[in-house]
């Protein structure tokens, strides 16, 4: 299967290509202008490949939690091309994508993501190892970080800009089994398509209209003492 991939949830802005059983990608760390990057990226993206959009057989796509007008940018831009070329889209967590990022580059077990949310919060949820793929163990929230405590005495790498937010309150919870912290993990494009090949596997494609973010928050728009 082809399957074009894009991530605008945080401020690594990605995207890649699996054409032909070949693996193409264009990342870019950027606080703005995400909407004109990923729509240049994907350009690259096919004259590298030496294809087009036309070839392509699903829109996977970082469907949040993250920045509110990131995830709005990243599930237009893929239900747009799903529309226009009449193919599935295959939504994948901006978390597990950060999870499986670092999975594929450690022999890493347990991943307890958190990625700042702003207002005092994180986004977070835990992940294993399951052939390969990282597979949520909870569920994804946003909350404070005190309230993030995994129901495991597995050994724990904490991943991701949570915890450079929060390091010691997440710490604490953890109650030593913390055996690494990494700050700097984003989700990326390329960790979205293996994920999504997993989710293609077991049929679950979706028609474009069903291309929907996941923000966590109810209330994005909302400063936190007004939701």
């Amino acid at each position: 299967m082809n399957i074009l991939a894009l991530d605008t949830c945080t401020e690594c802005c990605s995207a890649a290509l699996l054409y032909q059983g070949k693996l193409y990608e264009r990342i870019e760390m950027t606080q703005r202008g995400h909407s004109d990057l990923i729509l240049g990226m994907m350009d690259e993206l096919f004259n590298q490949a030496g294809t087009t959009i036309s070839m392509i057989d699903a829109v996977a796509f970082g469907r949040g939690p993250g920045s509110f007008t990131g995830v709005r940018i990243g599930v237009g831009v893929a239900q747009g091309i799903a529309y226009a070329r009449d193919v599935p889209v295959i939504p994948v967590s901006s978390l597990a994508a950060v999870a499986q990022g670092v999975m594929d580059s450690s022999d890493a077990e347990y991943i307890a993501v958190a990625m700042d949310a702003r207002m005092g919060e994180i986004y977070c949820a835990s992940f294993q190892r399951i052939n390969g793929l990282a597979s949520i163990l909870d569920q994804e929230r946003v909350c404070p970080p005190e309230d993030f405590v995994v129901q495991s005495d597995k050994s724990w790498i904490g991943i991701g800009t949570g915890w450079g937010e929060y390091e010691s309150i997440l710490t604490d919870h953890f109650e030593g089994n913390l055996t690494k912290v990494s700050v700097k993990h984003y989700p990326q494009a390329s960790s979205i398509i293996k994920l999504a090949q997993r989710e293609a596997e077991a049929g679950l494609l979706l028609p474009a209209e069903q291309a929907l973010p996941v923000y966590l928050r109810n209330n994005v728009a909302k400063k936190k003492g007004e939701q």
